[in-house]
């Protein structure tokens, strides 16, 4: 009962980041299962990219009826994504222990990094280079598969000064590239899946959707900018320990 407990505290606490930010809640999925749940890393990872896909799909839907979503452009985004994503699914579970956490650990602390600077300015009337979106989706596809984050905090400011879209069209969009990426990553763990504890991981993702409603209305009450820095101080902790449990 206390691991079920541990599991909806955690899936409440990085639902209520993801609804409160639009972003960057789902990177703390990872070392949640593993030092509070007791899940291996792949294992780790593989349960994260469920609860990304189940919370960001739900936050997707609030995002849509709001009119937030540009859905050509979030798809032909996702879409450069899907091949590194189903790779990286694929190269995961052949990939040391260590390995997986040193690459989240550098990941979490660039996330903290970016979320201490400035919000990227809206680049309205940019002009789109193909090249350099397909890289984004790419890089972005390819983090989601191997490491099992969204990658809000990768998607946001691409969609923005890559593609030119204002914050809240962009926040609303990665959610479709998250959800797409995910599944797709998933769709090449299929073989890692069967030994999931689903009793932690049905609570965990339930805690995180509900979360993620509170969220969204406690971003209307604090300032953002506050939030932002509270939860990087917290993921540079994070970063911190992962890289000292990987490299001692």
């Amino acid at each position: 009962m206390s691991a079920v407990l541990l599991a909806l505290a955690a899936g409440a606490v990085i639902g209520l980041t993801l609804g409160a930010l639009g972003g960057g809640g789902s990177v703390l999925a990872v070392p949640a299962l593993i030092y509070l749940l007791g899940f291996t890393p792949v294992a780790a990872t593989t349960a994260a990219l469920i609860v990304v896909a189940v919370t960001s799909a739900t936050a997707l839907s609030a995002h849509a009826r709001d009119g937030h979503v540009r859905w050509r452009t979030g798809l032909l985004f996702a879409s450069a994504g899907i091949g590194p994503a189903m790779l990286g699914g694929a190269l995961a579970s052949r990939l040391p222990a260590a390995v997986l956490t040193l690459g989240f650990a550098l990941v979490a602390g660039a996330a903290a990094v970016r979320m201490l600077r400035p919000r990227p300015a809206s680049a309205e009337g940019v002009r789109v280079r193909p090249g350099r979106a397909a890289a984004a989706g790419a890089g972005l596809g390819a983090v989601t598969g191997v490491l099992g984050v969204g990658g809000g905090f990768l998607a946001v400011p691409a969609l923005v000064s890559v593609l030119g879209l204002r914050m809240r069209a962009a926040v609303g969009t990665s959610l479709l590239v998250i959800t797409v990426n995910s599944l797709a990553a998933l769709a090449m763990r299929t073989g890692t899946a069967h030994g999931l504890d689903w009793a932690l991981i049905g609570p965990f993702a339930g805690a995180a959707v509900l979360g993620a409603w509170d969220g969204k209305r406690l971003s209307a009450k604090l300032p953002a900018r506050t939030l932002q820095r509270a939860f990087a101080v917290v993921l540079l902790a994070v970063a911190g320990l992962m890289l000292a449990d990987a490299v001692l």
